[in-house]
């Protein structure tokens, strides 16, 4: 991945990462062109010193064009049904979204057929995350297109990690999503059954966190855990839909995934108590409210 000289970005989606992830670009001297459906869901961006397009067509006069999009159908018609088919197309198009592999199929095709230079790269992290430099890519598809975004990528996160010429960064990226939902239905267990039975949550988290257990993901939720926080980092709503995603393509593979299916329903639990828009942690507060405990007492 090469590290080069500052280069104009175009950016499409400012979501809470895709604003987290321009920011970087912006405090490393990379001039972006932002555009965001909700026009002013980009304005604080402008603030931080980015231009904002009126069109997403403005975006690819950049050398590199990045899209962070919530879905796939949001991803394919952004990207096949309005930047593939102007006649200005981009130079080279970086895709940071979670999306399944037929849909990340269907767009590096068109991109191929097109001649646009096409690399899916989601990445590992949340806003925080991304503003602290320690967010991770995983990509694939092409080695051009990975090599002339190398600077770009490099300013965003601590690693970029090339896997494959098609789509497997998307597959890898789910199966992370993946674990990310049982390990939090897991800790939410955890820290249910431990208050139930008179011990609080402070020394259990103190504990898993210096345990061979612990990791980045435990340490960064232990505050939230603390004090109840369910400030949205990534929605439950998002999570439930990369969790389908997942049982999507474990269908297509005929792999059993009964720990993934089950934390599925507790989302969905979530989702219809209100906690929809809330942080993926509310699988905590639906863990209490089965057991019959408040954790705001305890």
């Amino acid at each position: 991945m090469s590290e080069t000289k500052k280069i104009e970005v175009g950016w499409i989606g400012v979501g809470r990462m895709g604003t987290a992830m321009v920011r970087r670009l912006l405090s490393a001297g990379h001039p972006v062109t932002v555009w965001n459906r909700t026009p002013e869901k980009a304005e604080p961006l402008r603030a931080a010193g980015a231009r904002v397009a009126a069109e997403p067509a403005e975006t690819v006069a950049c050398p590199v064009t990045v899209t962070s999009l919530a879905t796939p159908a949001a991803l394919e018609e952004v990207v096949i049904g309005r930047l593939l088919a102007d006649p200005v197309r981009p130079s080279v198009l970086v895709d940071t979204s979670t999306v399944s592999m037929e849909s990340s199929r269907r767009v590096r095709e068109a991109a191929a057929e097109a001649g646009v230079p096409f690399l899916s790269a989601p990445v590992s992290g949340n806003p925080s995350v991304v503003e602290a430099g320690d967010a991770s890519f995983v990509c694939s598809g092409s080695q051009e297109a990975y090599e002339r975004a190398g600077g770009v990528l490099a300013a965003i996160a601590r690693t970029a990690t090339y896997v494959g010429t098609a789509d497997e960064a998307r597959l890898l990226k789910i199966c992370h999503n993946l674990l990310l939902a049982v390990t939090t239905q897991g800790l939410a267990e955890v820290v249910v059954l431990c208050e139930r039975l008179g011990v609080d949550r402070g020394p259990l988290l103190d504990f898993l966190n210096e345990s061979v257990l612990g990791s980045a993901f435990t340490r960064s939720k232990t505050d939230a855990i603390r004090r109840l926080d369910l400030t949205p980092t990534f929605t439950s709503r998002l999570l439930l839909k990369d969790v389908d995603l997942g049982l999507g393509e474990a269908t297509t593979g005929q792999v059993p995934l009964p720990l993934v299916a089950m934390v599925r329903t507790l989302l969905v639990a979530a989702i219809a108590q209100g906690h929809g828009e809330e942080d993926f942690l509310s699988l905590l507060a639906v863990q209490a409210r089965a057991a019959d405990l408040d954790l705001a007492r305890s």
